[in-house]
């Protein structure tokens, strides 16, 4: 079994997710909060020592006709932080529509109070790594 990893990049909160192959379902973690995109980069490590992924995955917020904007290069120094910070593999992900898809998610099941941005941003980490998932496989 390999453990797989998350995140979705904002800069005022990082959703995390964690999944493994057997299923190639995710679950929501707690989401990171970050000061400009900057995250407690203690807290990262921490999450990575604790889930011991063979990657992770970062989605990329692009725009509706693919192109990039100035948050997707955000994310990508974000996923490249990872990398050098941690020696760990990073994957790119489209992110399209996932925290639309999240939310709709999260009302479905628990109403409008329940839409709390962390959970938004951590349910839309679950979507990005499934849809990895899906397009990747995973050995």
């Amino acid at each position: 079994m390999s453990t797989a990893l998350a995140f979705d990049f904002g800069t005022k909160s990082i959703g995390c997710a964690v999944g493994q192959n057997i299923t190639c379902t995710a679950q929501a973690l707690p989401a990171f909060k970050a000061q400009d995109g900057i995250p407690n980069w203690n807290e990262i490590e921490k999450c990575l020592k604790e889930w011991k992924p063979k990657i992770v995955v970062v989605g990329l917020p692009l725009n509706m006709d693919g192109s990039e904007q100035e948050l997707t290069l955000r994310a990508r120094k974000f996923g490249n932080r990872l990398n050098g910070r941690f020696g760990i593999k990073v994957a790119f992900q489209d992110e399209r529509l996932t925290t639309t898809q999240a939310r709709s998610e999260i009302f479905e099941r628990s109403g409008f109070r329940a839409l709390k941005k962390g959970k938004v941003d951590s349910i839309s980490a679950c979507l990005i790594l499934e849809s990895w998932f899906e397009e990747n496989g995973f050995d």
